[in-house]
């Protein structure tokens, strides 16, 4: 024998969701107000959930909106009077738009908002564009670039342009190649006496450039006589070099022969005048 289902015996009903609620209460509203004689007209039809808006609604992109289903396509926040953002025909909040889709400065990472300076083939910041050595902003004259990085003039010059060879400062312009270094044009000179070179001509000595004089000078090849260059058969006497021409008699002057001679006080006489001065 079958027995009914006592009161509380029905299985228990799952509570309606918040949403679907207020379109109910909408629903039944609007037929209330229609059998009153009431017409209501909605405001369109929203967007996201497409169905008909009768209160609070949402102007955007070309068509209406709940306000509460009027939000980030990326956070799901409400956008409510915020600015926003259209990226294909969807919406996104200002936080969002930018860290999604704008430049990035390639120095701190961060989404670039407003002006934004191109080089190196990176996007940078223009407060975070500076050089790389001394943090100085570039001015009017530009940057360098080496290895991927940017240098105002003057350090990009002092750490990778050649060196001169007698200052050692930075060769931006004009220079002489010669003894396998670059040197500046007005630093090309005899190491001794800082004399230019006449026609380009000079001489090496230990790496270095000299005149014809302070070459001889520093090869000790200066006659002793005439102070010149000798450059041919020579005559060395004395811990000194001459010219033959110019081996002579400190006192009669008469040009001398390497073992016929004698000296005294550092100076060299023939036979006879030594015999006459000194014995």
């Amino acid at each position: 024998m079958s027995q009914g289902k006592g009161a509380g015996s029905y299985p228990p009903t799952t509570p309606p969701k918040p949403g679907s609620q207020l379109d109910s209460m909408l629903g039944s509203l609007q037929s209330d107000l229609n059998k009153l004689g009431v017409a209501t007209v909605a405001k369109g039809v929203c967007g996201a959930c497409k169905k008909p808006i009768a209160g609070q609604v949402v102007t955007a992109m070309g068509k209406t909106w709940h306000p509460e289903h009027f939000v980030c396509t990326h956070c799901q926040e409400e956008i409510g009077s915020r600015n926003f953002f259209e990226r294909d025909s969807q919406p996104y909040c200002e936080r969002d738009y930018h860290n999604l889709f704008s430049p990035r400065c390639y120095y701190c990472n961060g989404p670039i908002l407003d002006k934004v300076v191109t080089a190196l083939d990176r996007t940078w910041h223009p407060e975070h564009f500076f050089c790389a050595q001394c943090g100085a902003f570039f001015g009017p004259e530009g940057f360098h670039e080496k290895d991927g990085k940017a240098y105002c003039r003057k350090d990009y010059f002092d750490m990778f342009a050649p060196k001169c060879g007698g200052c050692a400062r930075a060769i931006l312009e004009n220079y002489i190649s010669a003894l396998n270094t670059l040197w500046h044009p007005e630093c090309f000179v005899c190491r001794e006496c800082f004399t230019p070179f006449v026609n380009g001509s000079f001489f090496e000595h230990d790496g270095q450039p000299y005149c014809e004089v302070h070459y001889h000078e520093r090869r000790g090849s200066l006659c002793s006589g005439c102070q010149k260059p000798i450059t041919g058969r020579c005559i060395t006497a004395m811990a000194k070099k001459f010219h033959p021409e110019h081996f002579v008699c400190a006192f009669c002057l008469k040009q001398l022969n390497k073992g016929t001679f004698k000296e005294q006080n550092d100076k060299p006489y023939c036979q006879n005048c030594f015999l006459k001065l000194f014995c």
